[in-house]
């Protein structure tokens, strides 16, 4: 019955909204090729967009959030830092009184895409909080051979020029925090777990604080997905590229995060991975973006009350702008 009484025969309603399908599609059941995986699943459980049907929507939103950004406080200092055309990273300072801390993101695209000016939308949280907030860029896979390795070198002497050159900047080398997402936070926790000294001449604990955010970290199964037709995986490559063996060299606490709308790898690996490195004694917080997709709860990075942008100042010690 209608408010007045009256019978509502004539109303009809929509349908009910339902959840688009996501994961592998329907199969019969192959022969198991990791854990509980058979091969068109665990490629699948690898492949964002399986599990993600508004990964392109996102990714455009990031563009236009970065651009907005920059028309909001400015274009980057954009600098060298090796001696390739890509090994260039992008500098927003803060206008705190120097040395103020420095913030590295380190940007995801399953290592065969993206670029820094597509990550530029955190900047102005960090600035407005006294953080100066630098992306670097680095090569793709597919121009590196397929080898990972080049790439995290990029990566680590982004961070290694950063250090020598932050007072060049307002910064203070002894206060850099590096996060990455996705492909990127596997590069920010082996940046995390290099051996500093002895490759790059730094002292062993150049980095204070790291965010690896919907990332992986034990490339052993990575190896045994679709993503091998690019990345040309070794024995070698996985030993030294799989953060989690060596959490021996881990000297910085960690925000560790997925959503719950991840693939079941990706929480798996953020899971496993929060959970060795509290098994080492090293500080680790665990973030679960509930109803989030894989690039959905990076956004939250951009906000100073989001889930990632308020634990990564917590992790500075600084309070939300």
């Amino acid at each position: 019955m209608s408010a007045d009484g009256t019978a509502a025969a004539n109303i009809i309603l929509p349908p009910p909204r339902v959840e688009p399908y996501r994961g592998p599609p329907p199969h019969e059941k192959g022969p198991l090729v990791f854990l509980d995986y058979d091969q068109i699943e665990l490629d699948a459980a690898y492949d964002q967009q399986v599990y993600q049907p508004n990964i392109m929507q996102v990714a455009k939103r990031w563009a236009s959030n970065s651009a907005r950004t920059r028309a909001r406080i400015g274009e980057p200092r954009r600098v060298s830092y090796g001696p390739s055309e890509i090994e260039r990273l992008d500098i927003f300072r803060t206008e705190a009184v120097a040395p103020a801390p420095v913030f590295i993101f380190i940007h995801g695209g399953a290592w065969t895409r993206g670029e820094a000016a597509l990550y530029h939308a955190p900047a102005e949280m960090f600035v407005r909080a006294g953080v100066h907030y630098i992306t670097p860029d680095f090569a793709w896979v597919q121009d590196v051979g397929g080898n990972l390795s080049p790439m995290a070198d990029q990566v680590c002497r982004a961070i290694a020029w950063v250090y020598e050159n932050a007072a060049s900047f307002g910064g203070d080398r002894d206060r850099i925090y590096v996060g990455g997402q996705s492909s990127g936070a596997h590069l920010t926790a082996v940046a995390l777990t290099t051996d500093w000294a002895g490759q790059y001449g730094l002292p062993i604990d150049p980095i204070r604080g790291g965010l690896c955010a919907s990332g992986m970290y034990e490339l052993a199964p990575v190896r045994l997905t679709a993503r091998a037709k690019y990345v040309k995986f070794t024995d070698e490559m996985v030993e030294q590229l799989s953060p989690i063996r060596h959490l021996d060299r881990l000297r910085a606490p960690l925000i560790v995060s997925y959503g719950t709308y991840e693939t079941p790898e990706f929480q798996r690996q953020a899971r496993e991975f929060a959970a060795a490195v509290a098994a080492t004694g090293m500080p680790v917080e665990v973030i679960v973006g509930e109803n989030y997709c894989h690039t959905e709860l990076l956004e939250s990075l951009c906000s100073p009350y989001g889930q990632l942008g308020a634990a990564v100042l917590d992790q500075m010690g600084l309070a939300p702008a």
